[in-house]
C-alpha cells in the first residue's frame, strides 16, 4: 500500500467513525425514551416539591411510555441535586427539577459553586409558581402594609423578622422589601420555613415573608395573619388580599418558582418530547387541581419562558445580593 493511499484512508476513517456516530445519535435520539426517566428533586423526601414531581411523573409516563423516577439528592441549599444532574450524561434520562434559588440566586450566593445555571443547564419548562406571603403574629396592631412600613421606620433595628435561612426567597424578599421603601429590620434566620412560623406565631419575630402552603394553615387557624402577597397578581386562595405593589410599592414582585431543566449538551428534540410531556401533566386538570391544594400555580409553556425568568431572575436577585454583600460561603 503506497503512502498516500494510507494517508487518504487515515483522513477518511475519522470522518467515518463520525458518521457512523452521528447516524446512531440520531437514531437514538429519534427513539427517545429507551429507558426509565429520572427526576432528581434537590429536597427531601415528602415535601412539597417532591410531591409535585411525583404528580407530574405519573402523567409523564403514560405520555413518554416509560416509567418515571424521582429520586432525591438534598443538601446544601439544593446545590448537590443541581450539580448531580449538570455532570450527568446529556442524554434526557437525567431531570433536574429545581427551585429559583439553584437556577438563579445560588450563582451569587455561593463564590466556589460547582456548577454554572446558564452553562451547564438547558431550560426545559417553568413547573410552577409558589406565592409567598407577608404574615404577622395576630395580635399585632399592624393590620396593612402601609402600617408595617410605617412601624418598619420607626422601629428600624428594634424589629425582627424571620425567614427560611440566609439565601432564601423568604430572605431576599424582605431585603428587596426593605430596600424599596427604605426600611429596617434585623433579620433571624431559621432551619426552614416552618419554625420560623412558629416562633412568628408565639411572637418572637414581628413579621415575615412566608410560602403559602406553610402559612394559609396558620391564618386559617387564627395564629398569624396576612398583609398581601408578594406575586404580581392576586392569589386565587386569598382574593381578597392585596398584592405589595397595590399598597404603595410599585412594581414590586417576589415569588419561588420551579423548572426543570437538563445537562447542557441535551438535544433539542429531546427537549421538545420532554417539555410536551411536562405540559401535559400541567394541563390535565386533576393534577394541577392537586398542585393548587398544595399552593402551586401552575406554569407551563415553553423552554424560552423559563429561560427568560432564569436571566432575569439571576440578573434582579443577584444586584441585591451584591449591593447587600450576602454571602454564604
Amino acid at each position: 500500500m503506497s503512502f498516500k493511499l494510507l494517508m487518504r484512508l487515515c483522513a477518511f476513517m475519522p470522518v467515518a467513525g463520525a458518521l457512523a456516530v452521528s447516524t446512531a445519535h440520531a437514531k437514538d435520539t429519534a427513539s427517545y425514551p429507551q429507558q426509565p426517566i429520572k427526576i432528581v428533586v434537590p429536597f427531601a423526601a415528602g415535601g412539597a416539591v417532591d410531591v409535585s414531581a411525583r404528580l407530574m411523573g405519573t402523567s409523564m409516563s403514560k405520555t413518554l411510555g416509560q416509567p418515571i423516577i424521582v429520586e432525591n439528592r438534598p443538601g446544601a441549599g439544593s446545590n448537590i441535586g443541581a450539580n448531580y444532574v449538570a455532570m450527568a450524561q446529556p442524554d434526557g434520562y437525567t431531570v433536574l427539577l429545581a427551585t429559583s434559588a439553584a437556577l438563579a440566586v445560588n450563582p451569587s450566593l455561593y463564590k466556589d459553586l460547582p456548577f454554572d445555571p446558564k452553562k451547564d443547564f438547558k431550560p426545559v419548562v417553568l413547573t410552577t409558581t409558589l406565592p409567598n406571603l407577608v404574615v404577622v403574629n395576630q395580635k399585632n396592631s399592624v393590620a396593612t402594609m402601609q402600617e408595617l412600613t410605617e412601624d418598619l421606620k420607626k422601629r428600624g433595628e428594634a424589629a425582627f423578622y424571620g425567614s427560611a435561612g440566609s439565601g432564601t426567597p423568604t430572605h431576599l424578599g424582605v431585603e428587596l422589601y426593605k430596600q424599596k421603601v427604605g426600611a429596617k429590620a434585623i433579620h433571624v434566620p431559621y432551619k426552614g420555613g416552618a419554625p420560623a412560623l412558629a416562633d412568628l406565631a408565639a411572637g418572637r419575630v414581628d413579621f415575615m415573608f412566608a410560602v403559602a402552603p406553610e402559612s394559609i394553615p396558620l391564618i386559617q387557624a387564627g395564629q398569624i395573619k396576612a398583609l398581601a402577597v408578594t406575586t404580581k397578581e392576586r392569589v386565587r386562595a386569598l382574593p381578597d388580599l392585596p398584592t405589595i405593589a397595590e399598597t404603595g410599592v410599585p412594581d414590586f414582585e417576589m415569588l419561588t418558582w420551579y423548572g426543570a431543566v437538563v445537562p447542557a449538551g441535551t438535544p433539542d428534540v429531546i427537549i421538545d418530547k420532554l417539555n410536551a410531556a411536562f405540559n401535559t401533566a400541567l394541563q390535565d386538570e386533576h393534577i394541577a387541581s392537586r398542585l393548587r391544594d398544595l399552593g402551586f400555580e401552575i406554569g407551563g409553556g415553553s423552554p424560552k419562558r423559563l429561560e427568560a425568568l432564569m436571566a432575569s431572575e439571576s440578573d434582579k436577585w443577584g444586584r441585591l445580593i451584591k449591593k447587600m454583600n450576602i454571602t454564604l460561603d
